[in-house]
């Protein structure tokens, strides 16, 4: 991969899931430095010490949510790790599968700070770097429910719709700009990774980690400006705006089955 060689890759969540196999991957291809931003210590060293075996990694613990403790972090890792070349924002929560009458205001609040603010605000600290050397990539790892209405997941779909229209948004102000530096938005269907255990799928299979995480580097690699996966949600979509909503919702939230996928939701802490 050669946009990735070479190169800072910085993922936010690198420490679990996706995050962590895309840092492996990002190694595999001959990443200058790999930075994990993560919550979980334990899940730092752990990741740090494997993953260094690789190559060039440095680990921070940060709470994404806390955006002065963003900026202080951004600061930090350019001082100890260079110029970031990759952000890839992979870090995310859901809190559970509750109606929105149900919620709370502290969920409601972490879940939208953590999926759709502080991706903003770590783009706004790599940006001006990535704008005065004239390249850069930006990757925002999203959701298929950023695009489909979905039941007792309201405020995780909110979240995540905020993020895609604000990611396509700044890809099109940094074409207009005529900057080389780059924007991905990627939207997967649910990942076998732990976020999602308890969610049943009848149409489409539960996405595999590793094939997953491959095809968003092939995304950035490719400079793609948006990655569905998989390619045929489109579908779902197209249907979606064709389809009166009453008959949408029949077929593809009872038929299908999407409606009843968060039932049995388990998810991780």
């Amino acid at each position: 991969m050669t946009k990735i060689k070479g190169n800072c890759v910085l993922i936010t969540g690198g420490a679990s899931g996706i995050g962590r196999i895309m840092g492996r991957m990002a190694l595999e291809s001959g990443a200058r430095m790999l930075v994990i931003w993560d919550i979980n210590q334990q899940s730092i060293d752990s990741t740090v010490g494997e993953l260094g075996k690789l190559g060039s990694v440095k680990g921070y613990r940060i709470d994404v949510s806390d955006s002065g403790a963003v900026e202080e972090c951004f600061k930090r890792t350019g001082a100890e790790c260079g110029d970031v070349d990759i952000v890839i924002n992979c870090a995310g929560i859901v809190t559970g599968n509750k109606t929105f009458d149900k919620q709370n205001i502290t969920d409601i609040e972490r879940t939208m700070k953590i999926n759709s603010v502080a991706p903003m605000v770590i783009a706004l600290q790599a940006l001006p770097g990535m704008l005065a050397r004239g390249k850069g990539h930006i990757c925002n790892i999203a959701s298929a429910a950023g695009m489909l209405s979905n039941p007792k997941m309201s405020v995780y779909v909110a979240s995540k719709w905020a993020m895609i229209g604000w990611s396509d948004s700044m890809r099109i102000e940094l074409k207009e700009a005529g900057n080389k530096v780059r924007v991905t938005t990627v939207a997967p269907y649910y990942i076998n990774t732990g976020m999602f255990d308890g969610v049943k799928s009848r149409f489409f299979p539960i996405l595999d980690p590793e094939k997953t995480s491959r095809k968003i580097l092939r995304a950035i690699e490719s400079n793609r400006d948006f990655k569905g996966i998989p390619f045929g949600f489109h579908f779902i979509r197209l249907c979606q705006g064709l389809l009166p909503t009453s008959l949408f919702d029949l077929v593809f939230g009872k038929w299908v089955g999407i409606f009843s996928a968060m039932d049995n939701f388990k998810g991780r802490k």
